[in-house]
């Protein structure tokens, strides 16, 4: 597949002003594009949203400083709080200062509310959800989906010569939407569906394990939570319940809770590729005083990406048969490309559980 390069992304950076509740202006294009993210509220939320804030100041002070790069773009940065109408009020207000694009929101049951504001001024939206329910016409969502690393983890199964695998889940939404998107994977690949289970009690879990060790030809078994990991190990152990191959979700990144368990060690898992990452680092470092969390390398690429004077400057601006096209692009998390239907797929690695830490195992694929 060929990839429409973003351009090096090292350059100076600019000093940092501090997020405000309503709105700031980062950058000096003349295109106006909103950026909604949570800014406060729940802490989890407002850690993720600071992170992303701060990679998109990250990439817009790289515009800036690059003389090779016009400055299409001005970001407006608005706090969508982690109501489920915040969003929905800063689009309207994205609107009404005359935004052409709108970046975020975050938070799945966020996107729906504000996506209906956009539609309804023709405006396109880039979302960061991983809830691929939330795309649709106009809006895409920037962000590594359940279904597509789910598929990645099986593909690299079936390729090592895995057939039967077997899937369990903690009995929560997300848990819900994993199971879904295993059970289609299993189907899409033709691979043989082993018990696809779900739990929501110790007891429950006991009852998984009874029923797998009865099961004859699991050669793999999907465990895509990272909360109930460790807790699956250990009943694997318990149980003597071997399944071959264990496969995780891209939440087992930097799980490092999970990466000494001695059952897990040989399990793999999906992941977006820490290359870009580790390339802003130092910079993100020196500017924020703190480490980077990883959906800040998303920001980045959403600012670098709409800056692109084939999107920002065209007629419509951010034609959806740019936005759409095949060949895709390449950020700072590696290739990926927008789905017509709003969804979007990442090249994701595979990296493998041993001596405490997890390396890469099989280079980033689609």
């Amino acid at each position: 597949m060929q990839q429409q390069a973003f351009p090096s992304m090292q350059g100076q950076i600019a000093p940092m002003g501090a997020a405000v509740a309503n709105a700031e202006t980062i950058g000096r294009g003349p295109v106006k594009v909103a950026l909604l993210l949570p800014l406060s509220g729940d802490p989890s939320m407002v850690a993720a949203g600071q992170a992303m804030a701060n990679g998109a100041r990250l990439a817009m002070s790289y515009i800036e400083s690059n003389p090779k790069i016009a400055d299409n773009i001005s970001l407006s940065l608005r706090d969508t709080g982690t109501g489920a109408d915040g969003a929905a009020r800063q689009a309207q207000a994205a609107v009404a200062e005359g935004a052409s694009l709108v970046l975020g929101p975050v938070m799945g049951d966020q996107v729906g509310p504000a996506s209906m504001i956009t539609r309804s001024a023709n405006l396109p939206m880039i979302a960061f959800s991983s809830n691929g329910a939330a795309a649709g016409p106009g809006v895409y969502l920037l962000s590594v989906l359940p279904e597509v690393e789910v598929r990645r983890a099986l593909s690299y199964a079936k390729a090592q010569g895995k057939r039967r695998v077997a899937g369990l889940f903690p009995a929560t939404n997300l848990g819900s939407v994993h199971k879904a998107a295993f059970e289609q994977g299993v189907f899409e690949l033709g691979l043989t569906a082993g018990p696809s289970l779900s739990f929501s009690s110790d007891g429950e879990l006991t009852a998984a394990m009874q029923r797998l060790a009865q099961e004859k030809g699991v050669d793999a078994l999907y465990l895509p939570d990272r909360q109930s990991a460790g807790r699956v190990a250990a009943a694997l152990g318990a149980t003597g319940v071997k399944p071959g191959l264990i496969l995780g979700s891209s939440q087992w990144t930097g799980a490092n809770e999970l990466f000494g368990i001695p059952s897990l060690s040989g399990a793999v898992f999906p992941a977006v590729d820490d290359v870009g990452l580790r390339a802003i680092t130092p910079e993100y470092v020196a500017r924020f005083g703190t480490q980077p969390l990883p959906l800040a390398t998303i920001a980045y690429t959403a600012v670098i990406l709409v800056n692109n004077s084939r999107l920002s400057l065209s007629v419509p601006k951010f034609d959806r048969a740019v936005l759409t096209s095949q060949s895709g692009f390449t950020g700072r998390d590696g290739v990926f490309r927008f789905l017509a239907d709003g969804r979007s797929q990442y090249a994701l690695v595979i990296k493998r559980i041993g001596g405490g830490s997890a390396s890469v195992v099989d280079g980033a694929k689609l």
